[in-house]
Order: C-alpha cells, then structure tokens, then sequence
C-alpha cells in the first residue's frame, strides 16, 4: 500500500535534506509524487526510499548530477555498470593524485628529496613520426595518451618498428602560459619509412642538459627544478623546447622513467 509522507519525514528517512531534495527534485533526479499548488508543499512516497538511498550513495561519492542522472535513467544494468565504473575510476585516479602529492610534500618537508645527476649529451636531428599540436597544461596527459595511440596505429598499419625510445618536446610557454606547442615521436628508420610511404618530420638536434626522473608525476617538478638551477647557475642555457624521453617504454597504470633534457649552449664553444 502506498504511504505518501511530508518532504520532512522523508528527509529523516533517507537523511536527505530538504535543500537537497529540492535539488533533486529541479534536477528531474527524484521528484515527489505530489506538489500542493497552493502550499507548494512536496509530498514523497515511501516507495521512493530505495531511489534515494542510491541518489545518496552516488552523491556521498562525488559523483556528478549528470552522471547520476544518467545513472538513475539507465535503461540495463549495463549501463548502469558503465556509468558506475568510470565515475570509480575516477575516483582511484584522484586518490592516486592525492597519495603521490602528500608523499611528496612529506619529502619536501622532510627534506629527503635528492639531487639527480646531470649529465650533458648532444641529440643528433632524429628521423620520427610525430603528432604534434597546441595544447593546454590541463589537457597535456589527455593529449599525450592519445597522441601516443595514434603514433602507435601509424607505425602498426606501415608495418615498421620504433628504433629508439618515445620522445617529446614541450615549449616552455606551455609552463608559463599554460597553452604552448608539443610534439610526441617515436624514431624511425629513414629508409624503411620511405618505403613504406610513411610521413615523417626531422626532430631538431642540439645540446641538452640532462637529468633522470624516476618516480611519481607529482614529484616531476623536483626533478625540472633541480635541472633549470644547474643550467641558470653555470649560465648555459638557450632558447628551445625542453625535450623529454621514455627510456624504459610506456608503463600504463603506473609511472613513467623520464629523462628530461633542458637546452643549453653547444658546450664545447663556453
């Protein structure tokens, strides 16, 4: 039998308060099964608890309004499933995010942070197959996956292999400015790619600092630091993208080994 009951009593049922109700109801999430036209009082029906519960749920964990939404509307359990499992990976993303930036606050603080060692090398120009573009510094990791797909299907359907490590090269503006140039590239054979009608571009050589990044994304910046002081205290540095290479490959669901090369006047002219 169905029990109608006051927006108050169903606020203490599911702990839903009446702000939140109320969005809901605006929000076509959840809405009463009768508004009195001259009170505009909502009444629920206690039909209803087992909507909210999941509403409540799905709130407690930050889920976006129109992803429960489309979640309350799903037409299967499968999509139901689907939206519920982005929103989780979401979630497992972020707190990976917030581990590795406490992990390296407390390195900061606890000063336990160490120098890498810098080396100078000289890149010779470099025969590849880009994907190159301008990108936002928020957007730069989704650009970088997709990038690194696309070179991955380009090199598969020529039927060639990579002969060096993954690379990348970033204007700095994109770190001042947050919008700058990038390009991602794999090396190839000249020869072979030319045979196998494959477009490549000429990577620009020159003179790099270098130095090792082998942990978390979050600590990075320790890592580029620590490379810009040693170019700026011994006065070598010149204009130019900073150049970044994936010695190890590409580890998904994990951390990238990236050597970070930071562009410094031919050494042999200082």
């Amino acid at each position: 039998m169905a029990a109608r009951v006051t927006i108050g009593e169903f606020s203490t049922m599911t702990r839903l308060t009446r702000k939140a109700l109320r969005l809901y109801h605006d929000a076509g999430l959840l809405e009463p099964v009768d508004v009195d036209p001259s009170s505009g009082y909502r009444y629920y029906d206690v039909s209803q608890v087992a909507s909210a519960q999941v509403i409540k749920r799905l709130r407690d964990l930050d889920m976006p309004l129109p992803d429960v939404r489309s979640y309350v509307a799903a037409e299967n359990d499968s999509v139901r499933r689907s939206v519920l499992t982005q929103h989780l990976d979401r979630l497992e993303s972020e707190l990976r995010r917030t581990h590795d930036a406490v992990s390296s606050l407390r390195a900061l603080v606890n000063e336990s942070a160490t120098s890498p060692s810098i080396e100078m090398r000289t890149d010779p120009p470099i025969v590849a197959v880009a994907v190159s573009g301008t990108v936002t510094l928020s957007g730069v990791a989704d650009w970088w996956n997709t990038a690194h797909h696309t070179l991955i299907e380009r090199l598969s359907s020529a039927g060639i292999e990579a002969v060096g490590p993954l690379g990348a090269d970033f204007d700095k503006e994109l770190f001042a400015d947050e919008t700058g140039s990038a390009s991602l590239w794999y090396p190839v054979d000249a020869a072979r790619a030319a045979r196998c009608a494959l477009d490549v571009v000429t990577v620009a050589g020159g003179h790099f600092a270098v130095a090792l990044h082998d942990g978390p994304d979050a600590r990075i910046d320790e890592t580029y630091s620590a490379l810009g002081t040693h170019v700026a205290e011994h006065g070598i540095g010149r204009e130019g993208p900073v150049r970044e290479r994936y010695p190890r490959g590409v580890v998904f669901e994990g951390e990238l080994v990236t050597e970070i090369g930071w562009p410094v006047r031919d050494p042999t002219a200082l």
